[in-house]
């Protein structure tokens, strides 16, 4: 199995912002790469010729039509974002961190743990599926786990779900979810939709208050259906 042991810290960060920005396997852009990173084009498009020329090579790049992760490429990803999520939740289930400190604290962490270090964080965690914002931990064969999600704000007056996944690491707006109880496993029952300013009414927890999620929110919050 590939690791990611010998690559460089921006080696990696590149690699993971691929991988974000293209969540279909689709063409990421050097302008969508750049703005992520907060690097200049010209700095992105050096790294990824140099990525397509490893051996083996890490991205399919081509000028004006954007880049996309090998399969080599994609395997030390996972990788890469394993250890991520595997950090994650050990910082706020053993450590005692927030879950809105958790993400800046593993970013840090990731390009410093070994390969093996990570498979002994999976052990002590006991091989687990999510991290704390829901996002899915590949497992020791770089497999996914998979659920069937839609946006809050797309859920129908009157349905019953169940959170499953936040689409956000920005801590003031994790600290603001927290305070209305959208966490993942949180039951929310939908009251209304509001096609005026599209807030979606919910009540969080059976007997909980009203509270308004507005639509940038709205579309972070990704739900299962019971």
């Amino acid at each position: 199995m590939p690791t990611d042991d010998h690559l460089s810290e921006a080696t990696q960060d590149y690699l993971k912002a691929i991988y974000e920005l293209s969540p279909e396997g689709g063409p990421t852009s050097t302008n969508q790469i750049a703005e992520r990173l907060n690097v200049a084009p010209a700095s992105v498009t050096g790294m990824l010729k140099r990525l397509a020329s490893a051996e083996p090579p890490l991205v399919d790049y081509h000028k004006h039509h954007g880049v996309r992760l090998t399969e080599q490429g994609l395997q030390v990803t996972l990788q890469i974002v394993r250890k991520h999520r595997l950090l994650e939740l050990f910082l706020f289930k053993i450590l005692g961190y927030t879950w809105d400190e958790i993400h800046e604290e593993a970013e840090r962490l990731e390009h410093v743990i070994s390969f093996r270090f990570g498979e002994r964080l999976a052990s002590l965690l006991g091989e687990p599926n999510f991290d704390p914002h829901g996002d899915p931990i590949p497992d020791r064969d770089l497999q996914l786990p998979t659920i069937e999600t839609v946006s809050l704000s797309e859920v129908p007056v009157g349905q019953h779900v169940s959170v499953r996944r936040i689409l956000t690491s920005n801590p003031a707006l994790l600290r603001y979810l927290g305070e209305l109880g959208v966490l993942p496993g949180a039951e929310v029952t939908v009251l209304s939709h509001i096609t005026f300013d599209r807030t979606v009414h919910i009540q969080v927890g059976e007997g909980g208050l009203e509270q308004v999620v507005g639509p940038e929110i709205s579309s972070l919050v990704q739900v299962e259906i019971s």
